[in-house]
């Protein structure tokens, strides 16, 4: 199963610093039953787009309690074993957990297939949809259409080899 760890810059420089993504636990996103049900699509790739989107939604969130972080999504798309990403069944269908797994250990960052990290042209998006994020939370309309505005920028594809040049 691919999955999608949400990371931040720094937590991108440590996890190089270390070889690993980690330590266990790690949460990350995958297709998961509740993901396929709710985004209702039998397409794979459709299907593995939505959960680098909720990975991308978790790096906000990340982003958005560290305020001297800076402001780029990162996330990381790393395969593993089937059995080794738990979904916890109690919260197949809640919304904020829709394709979140859990696996139990470090996982070694030359597994990962993929680096996915949002362009120079979206940290102002980024930046002011993290300080709005707990207003859209509480149901603000407006602070809502700020962090839309984050995802609307997608993220770049970079291989892993090119990890330094992005934490540089």
């Amino acid at each position: 199963m691919r999955v999608y760890v949400p990371l931040t810059l720094s937590g991108l420089t440590e996890a190089h610093k270390v070889g690993e993504l980690g330590p266990g636990p790690v949460t990350a996103y995958g297709v998961t039953p509740g993901l396929r049900e709710w985004y209702l699509s039998d397409d794979v790739e459709e299907l593995e787009y939505a959960a680098l989107n909720r990975a991308a939604a978790a790096s906000l969130r990340m982003i958005a309690g560290r305020p001297d972080e800076r402001p780029r999504r990162v996330v990381v798309a790393i395969d593993v074993a089937d059995q080794d990403a738990v979904a916890d069944p109690d919260r197949a269908l809640d919304a904020s957990s829709l394709g979140e797994v859990t696996i139990a250990v470090a996982l070694p960052l030359t597994k990962a297939a993929a680096v996915h990290v949002d362009a120079d042209d979206a940290v102002d998006d980024v930046s002011a949809a993290a300080a709005a994020l707990g207003a859209a939370d509480q149901g603000d309309d407006d602070a809502q259409f700020i962090v839309d505005g984050a995802e609307d920028h997608e993220l770049l594809w970079f291989g892993v080899q090119e990890i330094p040049a992005l934490i540089g």
